[in-house]
């Protein structure tokens, strides 16, 4: 079991940057890997970027490709997003999800989600 918080969301100006934080507690979090995800109203939950449970191994989707970073501290049970170079289109509710089990950009193999954080873009 893995519970999660996400912070860090807000309001910010095209252009700026976020960074983003999800607090994970419950024992197999270290062994787990890790997503971060988003939701715009009216459409489909959409992958963002994903790490192994080494930190090791990390995975974006192309439109995130060199603007964001995805971490992790297994040590302070923390996981984090960078994000550099924001765009209107960037604005969504952003998730944080754990999947035990394997490595993936399908969210529909994570079990654990967290409640989500609001990111606001403004041309």
């Amino acid at each position: 079991q893995v519970q999660l918080v996400e912070s860090g969301g807000g309001s910010v100006q095209a252009g700026g940057s976020l960074s983003l934080s999800c607090a994970a507690s419950g024992r197999t979090f270290s062994r787990s890997a890790m997503g971060w995800f988003r939701q715009a109203p009216g459409k489909e939950r959409e992958f963002v970027a994903c790490i192994d449970w080494s930190g090791v191994r990390t995975y974006y989707a192309d439109s995130m490709k060199g603007r964001f970073t995805i971490s992790r501290d297994n040590a302070k049970n923390m996981m984090y997003l960078q994000m550099n170079s924001l765009k209107p289109e960037d604005t969504a509710v952003y998730f944080c999800a754990a999947d035990p089990s394997g490595y993936s950009r399908d969210y529909r193999t994570y079990p654990y989600w967290g409640q989500g954080t609001q990111v606001t873009v403004s041309s």
